[in-house]
């Protein structure tokens, strides 16, 4: 009765619930599997720790969806504006004071609840949501590069250049997602392509520089050493850092004993040698006890994500919505089809998540408003088209 009165409460595309729904599952079996040795190494025997505060994180997370996908999509066109200014201190302040973990300062620890708080989450979605805002709101003048590209562009470089020294992957998802917003909001393809090619110029000349200045001076500068070894154990196979190497060669046994039907669920051998079984390299884990039917399902719903939300985007009578779901989405299927694309060597190691799967307190949750947003935009697409129905009913 309870679960029959929720149901009848949500709204939104109905197959996106489903997939939050399906990923969520995959998820709980995922993380408890990969969990099991850690917690009994780590929480006294106590295998079902890391499970329950999984479990504890997702629910949390699900409400916000919940609550998200109940307030109208416009509401969040104002407050992209505030989180974009609030990202900027957030992430120098995180740069300069925030927790050093393998040389990077990636997370802020929440006072009284002891989380750690990612602030590039929140300067992704601030930045995609104000992006979105921006292009609705610039369509008649979106062809000229001052009054159209500029003001669009600058906050997508300055977000991005205040997260690529602690995280570049994130950095370079989420300029990736902003362009493919550009693009779908008719920016003009000349100002595109120059962004492209001067951003990805700037950034090997600026990896190369310091590469080579940190050789010459015999003090590695901030994690560039570490992006060069990914690069080269990707490209040659074990020439750079051996413990990036370790973790590619795990995952990729792991995929290759998977076979077709995989082991079975909580059989994963690799979860005892892989360092980050449970977030970086839970595709991995998943191929391993499910085979690969179980990995290419997970890639099929990510897929159906893409395509549910390109109907939202050719349904969506406003631009701000329209761009609002696709990019989110974008942002959210990119980040996925990498971490794959990590666990069977088609990319160097990044550290990207699996979003909704991977196990991770703060960066679920804002996966978790990202999706309610994405089902906001739907729901307003549904009750706009009931209310158009109704109308023509009573004018019948």
């Amino acid at each position: 009765m309870q679960l029959g009165w929720l149901v009848s409460k949500t709204k939104g595309d109905v197959v996106i619930w489903s997939i939050v729904f399906l990923l969520s599952v995959f998820s709980v079996l995922a993380v408890y599997s990969s969990t099991g040795t850690m917690a009994y190494k780590y929480q006294s025997g106590n295998t079902e720790y890391y499970l329950l505060k999984h479990l504890m994180l997702m629910c949390f997370g699900l409400v916000m969806l919940y609550l998200c996908h109940k307030i109208n999509y416009k509401y969040y066109s104002r407050v992209s504006q505030i989180l974009l200014w609030l990202s900027v201190p957030l992430l120098i302040f995180t740069y300069i004071a925030g927790s050093n973990i393998n040389q990077a300062h990636r997370w802020i620890t929440l006072p009284v609840v002891n989380l750690s708080f990612q602030t590039s989450d929140l300067a992704k979605l601030a930045l995609i949501m104000y992006t979105a805002r921006m292009l609705s709101k610039k369509q008649e003048v979106i062809t000229n590069f001052r009054q159209g590209t500029l003001p669009i562009i600058i906050p997508t470089i300055i977000i991005c250049a205040l997260i690529a020294p602690a995280n570049l992957s994130t950095a370079a998802v989420l300029f990736s997602t902003c362009l493919l917003i550009m693009f779908i909001g008719r920016m003009n393809i000349k100002h595109l392509l120059s962004i492209v090619f001067g951003g990805l110029l700037f950034v090997s000349v600026t990896i190369f520089s310091l590469h080579k200045l940190g050789q010459a001076t015999g003090h590695p500068i901030g994690r560039v050493e570490t992006w060069v070894a990914r690069i080269d154990n990707f490209v040659h196979g074990g020439e750079g850092d051996q413990k990036e190497y370790f973790q590619s060669k795990q995952a990729q046994i792991a995929v290759a004993t998977g076979g077709v039907f995989g082991k079975g669920p909580g059989n994963s051998v690799e979860k005892n040698f892989l360092p980050n079984p449970y977030s970086d390299f839970i595709f991995a884990i998943i191929i391993e006890e499910y085979g690969f039917i179980g990995g290419l399902f997970l890639i099929f719903l990510y897929l159906l994500l893409l395509y549910r939300s390109i109907r939202i985007v050719v349904k969506s009578p406003k631009a701000f919505g329209a761009l609002l779901a696709f990019g989110l989405t974008i942002s959210l299927v990119l980040q996925a089809l990498v971490n794959m694309g990590v666990a069977v060597h088609i990319f160097p190691v990044t550290g990207l998540t699996l979003p909704l799967v991977s196990m991770g307190g703060t960066s679920l949750w804002f996966t978790s408003i990202a999706f309610g947003i994405i089902l906001s935009v739907s729901r307003d697409i549904e009750e706009t088209e009931e209310l158009e129905e109704d109308i023509v009913l009573g004018a019948v």
